[in-house]
């Protein structure tokens, strides 16, 4: 009876995963993405990544201007050229993205059963009372009902970096909302997303369109 298995040239055992694979053996498949943040941008750490199988370098634009970014790409075309190691580059933009300016950075407690006023004028400061964004429209997007997640990651229940805000009201341009759980908020910027809302911005932002050329 003939059997449907592949038989390999030499059997994989764990103790081997780790060590590189014969030069008679299958070629590598799987690509090893590594971003390149600011531990791992100098010369000598891309060249060890890349000799320890990195083929994809990830460029992560949520952070860092062009200029940072420039440096980090030419240390890798200096290890590439020096370990003679391909690397691919991957460029991850943050597209449009809501935001909550916090110009004080001081941290922001809310309180479940509160009121928060969400305003797009960036004159005021950023409190448990008011918190001032970076988009106009929304107040045109939401309607009374409508759940908004403000903070660090979109909200489960259980982070106590986020916020599940509904929406009870919009007056003209500020969208007043309930605030559904106790958190505090820390840092300059906190990301806002509108669930399930068509909000009226642009696929590629110009900071987007400028990292691709």
């Amino acid at each position: 009876m003939h059997s449907n298995h592949l038989l390999l040239e030499e059997p994989i055992r764990m103790a081997t995963i780790l060590e590189p694979s014969k030069a008679s053996f299958f070629p590598a498949m799987t690509k090893i993405v590594g971003t390149l943040g600011p531990r791992s941008r100098s010369v000598e750490i891309i060249s060890a990544c890349l000799k320890a199988g990195m083929s994809v370098a990830r460029f992560d634009f949520s952070w860092g201007d062009a200029d940072y970014h420039q440096e980090t790409l030419e240390n890798l075309r200096v290890a590439v050229k020096s370990s003679r190691k391909l690397c691919a580059i991957m460029l991850d933009t943050v597209g449009p993205e809501l935001q909550v300016i916090n110009r004080s950075e001081k941290d922001i407690t809310l309180k479940a059963d509160d009121n928060v006023i969400l305003t797009p004028d960036r004159g005021q400061d950023a409190t448990f009372e008011v918190l001032p964004i970076n988009f106009s429209g929304l107040s045109k997007a939401v309607k009374p009902g409508d759940t908004i997640f403000l903070g660090q990651y979109l909200f489960t229940g259980s982070e106590t970096t986020s916020v599940w805000l509904e929406v009870n009201e919009v007056k003209g341009d500020d969208v007043i909302c309930a605030v559904k759980n106790s958190t505090t908020l820390s840092g300059s910027l906190f990301t806002l997303h509108a669930s399930q809302v068509k909000i009226d911005l642009p696929t590629l932002s110009d900071m987007d369109k400028q990292v691709m050329t």
